[in-house]
């Protein structure tokens, strides 16, 4: 009977083992409760690594998270749909970069905050963007000597 106590005792313990990771997984991706927010849009000529769930940075912090990605047939950019946490006001003047967090790493949203006293509402767009810099871009230009010669 004592075998059969510690095969339960310890069948317990790897479940809750179990769902205590499930439950860290899905926080670090974050996945489960949507945080409270406001949209966002920006227009980029290339959105390259940035996909659903994608960081929205500002000042290195997370703030947000891309909600979503669509192409408009009309200008062929990409419109990236995005919120921002509720409290935090970016000026109408800000810019959206699309970052890299280094030579290797992923690519996030960063926020550049202007200077005006007027904030983005809900559903507003970004005007100034920059996107991606495709690396092999940049050293297809260093090894090809960039031109000035």
């Amino acid at each position: 009977m004592s075998q059969n106590t510690t095969e339960v005792i310890v069948g317990g313990v790897v479940l809750a083992l179990a769902i205590g990771f499930g439950v860290y997984a899905g926080q670090a991706a974050g996945v489960g409760g949507a945080s409270a927010g406001y949209p966002l849009t920006a227009s980029f000529r290339s959105a390259e690594g940035v996909k659903l769930g994608t960081d929205v940075r500002l000042a290195g912090v997370k703030v947000g998270t891309v909600t979503g990605i669509t192409l408009d047939p009309q200008t062929f950019r990409a419109v990236t749909e995005f919120t921002v946490k509720n409290g935090i006001e970016v000026p109408d003047d800000s810019s959206v970069v699309v970052s890299s967090e280094g030579l290797l790493g992923g690519n996030f949203l960063e926020i550049l905050p202007g200077g005006s006293t007027f904030p983005l509402a809900a559903g507003d767009e970004v005007v100034d963007t920059q996107g991606a810099v495709s690396l092999i871009s940049l050293l297809m230009k260093f090894v090809g000597g960039g031109g000035d010669s």
